[in-house]
């Protein structure tokens, strides 16, 4: 079964890439650029790589490809996968999920 957390709940997201640096940078940009616009700002987006990700992590966000790390990492956090480094729809799903305060559901 999926895990999934409220949204109200999440104080920061991490977004997770392999090496921490390129696309993934500038999808954490335009992620916060997507929250502040849409008035969430009580939310810290914090960029990190998979071999520096923290085991307490609650809510990550990361490439589709490296889903299955991101999980060994941190077992316990609800994991978000995306495709497409910019403009994929799960980005704005987040987003809506922040500003109606529902459930964020993980991708098993």
């Amino acid at each position: 079964m999926p895990r999934s957390i409220k949204a109200s709940d999440v104080k920061k997201v991490v977004f997770v890439c392999e090496a921490g640096i390129g696309s993934s940078l500038m999808s954490v940009n335009a992620l916060k650029k997507k929250l502040r616009k849409a008035g969430v700002t009580d939310v810290n987006v914090v960029h990190s790589a998979t071999a520096t990700l923290p085991e307490d992590t609650e809510f990550a966000i990361c490439h589709k490809g490296i889903l299955k790390s991101v999980r060994d990492k941190a077992p316990d956090a609800v994991v978000v996968g995306f495709s497409l480094f910019f403009n994929d729809p799960v980005f704005d799903e987040i987003v809506k999920a922040f500003v109606e305060g529902t459930e964020i559901t993980g991708i098993e």
